[in-house]
């Protein structure tokens, strides 16, 4: 479990982006972490990972704080950045250097989605492209097999065909004991491996909450006009009609739009 308490980071003296977060993060789930820019997605993930350290509070991630730095935490959690920097090495040798870090680490696993994104194992990493270096660096990531696996913006550089196994692969390669956080913009490409929700603004969780209990509590739908009564919580017109957000009240099993849920909880509406 990640467990974050009482969380602050100050940037500087007169800069404090959080002020006493708090919130739980269970195995067993991917979390789709959303947010405008500045919200402090990244700093947040930054904490989990160890590359940044709360000013107050505590950040544990299976009972270790990511600060200090352990060897056992370390192995523990792969966290892929938005931009990907690698070495000047082959993709070989780039294994052979980086996979014992990562005891679960599995080669044939790491193959198999290289030939699934089409890439030979003796290219080179800097003759790579952009979208072929990111391809790389989720198979390496999947392929560790850590308890805690971040992604930040994963399908940026990713073409349509891409992004589709990278879905597959993300099916492939989950399990109960493994907490996955993505935090992205794309949630078209990413609303069906979320299984919770996390929405933050101005350094606040405004939601964090289970898809289906929020399929449960609300009812997502289009129609032709703006609908006129007191059980619409949130509607704005979209190129295909007036989208809208109401009570669930009948217990309908309906959709859940990710984006329209998004705009309704930064818009301070009802939902918040």
């Amino acid at each position: 479990m990640i467990s974050i308490n009482n969380l602050s980071y100050r940037y500087s003296r007169k800069i404090e982006l959080y002020n006493g977060l708090s919130m739980d993060l269970l195995p067993g789930k991917i979390y789709g972490l959303l947010g405008k820019n500045g919200a402090g997605k990244s700093t947040l993930i930054k904490n989990i990972s160890g590359m940044l350290f709360p000013t107050t509070g505590t950040c544990k991630v299976f009972g270790m704080q990511p600060r200090h730095r352990q060897v056992d935490f370390l192995k523990s959690v792969f966290f892929i950045p938005e931009e990907c920097y690698l070495p000047k090495l082959s993709i070989k040798d780039f294994i052979a250097i980086y996979a014992p870090y990562y005891p679960n680490f599995d080669l044939t696993q790491f193959s198999s989605y290289l030939g699934e994104f089409g890439i030979e194992s003796s290219r080179h990493l800097h003759a790579l492209s952009f979208g072929q270096k990111k391809k790389v660096m989720i198979g390496f990531a999947l392929s560790t097999n850590t308890r805690v696996l971040i992604m930040d913006e994963p399908t940026n550089g990713l073409d349509i065909p891409s992004k589709i196994t990278f879905r597959n692969m993300m099916n492939d390669a989950f399990h109960p004991d493994r907490i996955v956080i993505i935090s992205t913009h794309q949630v078209r490409d990413l609303d069906e491996l979320i299984s919770s929700l996390i929405i933050m603004d101005k350094g606040k969780v405004l939601l964090h909450e289970e898809k289906e209990d929020i399929t449960n509590r609300l009812l997502f739908r289009v129609s032709d006009k703006a609908i006129l009564n007191d059980g619409v919580l949130y509607q704005e017109r979209t190129s295909s009609g007036w989208a809208s957000i109401s009570e669930n009240r009948g217990g309908e099993k309906g959709y859940l739009d990710i984006e329209l849920l998004f705009n309704a909880t930064i818009s301070n509406s009802k939902l918040s």
